[in-house]
């Protein structure tokens, strides 16, 4: 009896009798009386041979004239054939077309420009390449959670609701705390009602505006008190005024928070985490990265070297010495970040910024209270920024002084604060971005490829 077969099987065991495969035809030629059909079943790829003389006529025509991106059921013998580009190919014995597709596929083997394709994306998602990217994508995910479980972190869920900024009200996407409710009146709260402007109580007081998450950070520092060591992974959302090959809007972050680490503490952390996702990917997806040209020799190289560290003082001397013009207490940009990496061939910490560039929450440096202990890493290759990172305030009285000089409103951060006031503790934490990592991992040059359905500042469609 022929059960379904899948092709990932193909990578421990060569079948020797017979298998049904379901999957798609990607790519179809017939010449005389043999045909050549091209087929996935999404865990692989196969090289089907159909011979006129083996198949009954009205499957013969369906070989003829089966369209790419067809739904099919093929039973055939499958046999190793190093002359494939597969490896293996299927001698074909029957074939059931479950659906023919449209003979306009929209993508063709030609080039495309990129907004057709992102206007295609859904279409777009199936093509070799981006399929290796997605699977990618998949192992850097996975890397994470194996990573943080092997390390006792508790994964903590952070809300996509927020009602005030962390990282600065300047790229915050507002939202009308406005719910497309019918009835007026709030069941079970009969002082609170349903206006045109939002949700406000019978004495005309309004609920507060809400924004989009641009970190959980704030409040998995809440849940180190009961764990000691917590991360989240999810969406967060950045209104940045930029259309570069780094930046989305809408992209997927993990956070994560340490009790009792210092930042050098951070920073180990930090470089194990990197170390294992190159490892976890270099074991899994070497057809993905061969398959886009990926040279891995980088990669490989890292996981025997340290990573380096330099200070922000250092990182700004060695731009200017190469005629870069920026300021002694200048953020780095994507330009002069892209610059220091070539100077290296492992991730580079850049620590200790200025205190005035960087966020409420950083711990000042002792050596020098004018900057912070913080660190952004680096991946070499000009890739730039993939995490960012410190040790954050502990001290009640230095981060309400702090808050007070960003003008930030206390009574919203009230319940942060709090957290210094009952069993505080030294502690950091870091983000890291997936599809930053992933971009780097597998050495693609824009980021919009390395997320199924990418939003930007231009798009939000498919």
């Amino acid at each position: 009896m022929n059960t379904q077969f899948y092709l990932s099987s193909l990578k421990t065991k060569l079948p020797e009798t017979k298998v049904t495969l379901k999957g798609w035809v990607f790519n179809a030629r017939s010449s005389g009386s043999i045909g050549f059909l091209q087929f996935r079943d999404g865990t692989g790829y196969i090289q089907i041979i159909a011979e006129k003389s083996k198949l009954e006529e009205k499957k013969w025509e369906e070989v003829k004239t089966i369209t790419a991106e067809s739904s099919v059921i093929v039973t055939g013998t499958i046999r190793e054939e190093k002359r494939s580009p597969f490896g293996y190919e299927m001698d074909l014995e029957s074939i059931e077309v479950v659906q023919k597709a449209d003979i306009d596929y929209p993508i063709q083997k030609k080039e495309h420009g990129p907004e057709f394709l992102l206007d295609n994306r859904h279409l777009w998602l199936r093509s070799n390449q981006q399929i290796a990217l997605m699977k990618i994508r998949h192992h850097v995910e996975y890397a994470i959670y194996d990573y943080f479980e092997k390390n006792e972190f508790v994964r903590i869920d952070s809300p996509i609701f927020t009602p005030n900024p962390c990282e600065g009200s300047g790229t915050l996407f507002k939202v009308p705390y406005t719910p497309s409710w019918p009835d007026e009146i709030i069941e079970g709260e009969q002082n609170l009602r349903l206006t045109e402007t939002g949700i406000e109580t019978d004495k005309g007081e309004k609920l507060p505006t809400a924004f989009l998450s641009q970190s959980g950070q704030l409040y998995i520092e809440a849940a180190i008190f009961g764990h000691a060591k917590v991360y989240d992974f999810g969406p967060t959302f950045r209104a940045e005024k930029s259309k570069t090959r780094r930046h989305l809007t809408e992209f997927w972050m993990m956070d994560a928070e340490m009790a009792f680490h210092t930042h050098d503490d951070n920073l180990k952390v930090q470089e194990g985490l990197v170390k294992h996702i190159i490892k976890r990917c270099l074991d899994n997806c070497s057809e993905e990265l061969k398959l886009l040209e990926r040279d891995t020799t980088i990669l490989e190289n890292i996981l025997n070297k340290p990573f380096a560290r330099i200070t922000h003082i250092e990182a700004v001397k060695m731009l200017q010495k190469d005629g870069v013009k920026i300021g002694d207490r200048d953020d780095l940009g994507a330009d002069e970040e892209a610059i220091l990496t070539k100077k290296f061939d492992v991730p580079i910490f850049v620590e200790k910024y200025p205190r005035e560039i960087k966020a409420f929450y950083m711990k000042q440096d002792l050596e020098d209270p004018t900057r912070v202990l913080n660190a952004d890493l680096l991946a070499p290759e000009g890739v730039g920024e993939i995490i960012g990172g410190s040790e954050r305030e502990d001290d009640y009285e230095k981060l309400k002084t702090r808050m007070l000089e960003e003008k930030l409103n206390l009574d919203e951060y009230k319940w942060y604060l709090d957290l210094r006031k009952y069993g505080s503790v030294p502690h950091s934490g870091f983000g890291i971005g997936l599809e930053r990592t992933v971009r780097w991992i597998s050495g693609r040059e824009h980021i919009r490829e390395c997320i199924p359905f990418p939003r930007m500042i231009n798009r939000i469609t498919p």
